[in-house]
């Protein structure tokens, strides 16, 4: 039964809200070099947009947060070793503005499958892109991320340890919404035994360095974000698109389970259309901001499972709260203190749970394994993108131009994917090997 609040519940719940999502959004500026101000203000515009596009009133509870999945291709395009502008002078600054033009133009992949949605209809759109496609796509973004998990911990493995030990505590022997925020809790956590560490007992990474410095963004209480105008290169683009598969897939899984839990059909009302609509403008304008690309967060989608309350103007407070907190340096500077090693830890949970979210969808979905298409399909699409991204680099000529495949391994599994399974005839004889 759905609960109602008062204006100061919802504001309360909004609160709530902010702090699920927290972890986990703050973690893909502080891994990929982006501002932190411009992520926060990207993902409280994108929620408004959201809900404004599926309808204030009748939008699914989602808040949109920033994306894991676009994080790999962030890391690919800024690569100093084996990106596509290794070897030049290039700052990191100017690579990530080429890396948010390539968000901005994955976000308009939405809009083009919600036309085809609008045109042939969701079941035979899914026909195209089903689970045995899309789960090894995740489990190939969790996989791919794993090596900066292990070297963002390298400079302090104590501190990447305790986080790791916090964060499993919480999930597994947590409590209420302990539960529902142990990546939060996590990194609070181990940033308390940080400030021990270099405040009361003198210690220093094993290196010599410091273990916390502040004022990175600045100590003015309210300020401007960096923006960060985008760039646009081919090749930064063609590593971005396929991520937008994993998301639409997650959007789609999220606008499932709510109307499972709330008993109102969001997949037809307001409609797939119009959610995945505004999913794809808030990553654009997040792209166009210098930010990340959005996703709709499971884990607010956790905290409306546990609290019953789907009233959308909950998460549309948690917009706002997350848009104000993008106007100070001093809240971004304290955020950037935080020690790799916390964040790397926080990372070894996180990267492994979206490789997890890949297998699991193909449970949920029952994905017959049995079927040898499926078996042909997920194993290439494995094969290609772990082959390509951490075998001998591999290029291409295309007239005057050079293809470095090595770069492209998701892209390229998306598309054999796609065709084997079109291509492919199921075995007949083990009944319907795809839902």
């Amino acid at each position: 039964m759905e609960r109602k609040l008062s204006n100061g519940g919802r504001a309360l719940m909004g609160l709530q809200h902010l702090f699920a999502m927290f972890g986990a959004t703050i973690l893909v500026p502080l891994l990929t070099g982006l501002s932190v101000q411009v992520t926060l203000l990207a993902v409280g515009l994108g929620t408004i947009i959201f809900h404004v596009i599926a309808g204030p009133k009748k939008a699914p509870p989602v808040f949109l947060g920033s994306s894991f999945a676009f994080m790999v291709g962030i890391r690919l395009i800024t690569d100093p070793v084996a990106g596509p502008f290794a070897g030049t002078e290039m700052y990191q600054s100017e690579k990530l503005a080429y890396a948010t033009g390539g968000i901005m133009v994955a976000g308009f992949l939405y809009l083009l499958l919600a036309l085809l949605i609008k045109l042939v209809g969701v079941k035979a759109f899914m026909k195209y892109l089903p689970t045995v496609v899309t789960a090894p796509t995740v489990i190939l973004i969790g996989v791919m991320l794993a090596p900066f998990a292990i070297n963002q911990s390298a400079g302090n493995l104590l501190l990447a340890l305790a986080t790791i030990v916090i964060i499993v505590a919480f999930s597994v022997w947590g409590k209420g919404m302990s539960k529902i925020i142990p990546i939060l809790l996590g990194i609070v956590g181990a940033y308390l035994i940080a400030l021990l560490m270099h405040f009361v007992f003198g210690m220093t990474n094993p290196d010599g360095t410091e273990i916390l410095s502040f004022g990175r963004a600045g100590t003015d209480i309210v300020g401007l974000p960096p923006f960060m105008a985008p760039r646009f290169n081919l090749l930064s683009i063609l590593i971005m698109l396929p991520f937008a598969l994993a998301t639409i897939a997650e959007h789609m899984a999220d606008m499932v389970i709510l109307s499972r839990i709330s008993g109102r059909d969001y997949i037809n009302d307001p409609g797939l259309v119009r959610t995945l609509c505004g999913d794809g403008i808030a990553t654009i304008v997040g792209g166009g901001i210098g930010g990340p690309a959005t996703t709709t967060y499971s884990e607010n989608v956790g905290v409306v499972t546990i609290t019953r309350v789907f009233d959308p103007r909950v998460l549309q407070l948690a917009g706002i709260y997350a848009i104000l907190l993008g106007f100070s340096p001093l809240f971004a500077s304290l955020i950037y203190s935080i020690p790799d090693a916390i964040i790397g830890g926080a990372s070894f949970i996180l990267y492994g749970m979206i490789a997890a979210v890949g297998i699991r969808n193909l449970v949920d979905e029952k994905v017959n394994l049995a079927d040898m298409k499926n078996c042909i399909i997920i194993s290439l699409m494995l094969v290609i993108g772990l082959g390509l991204r951490f075998g001998n680099p591999i290029t291409i000529a295309i007239g005057e131009t050079n293809l470095p495949l090595d770069r492209l391994g998701v892209v390229i599994a998306v598309i054999v994917g796609i065709i084997l399974n079109i291509i492919l005839p199921a075995d007949k004889s083990l009944g319907k090997s795809e839902k």
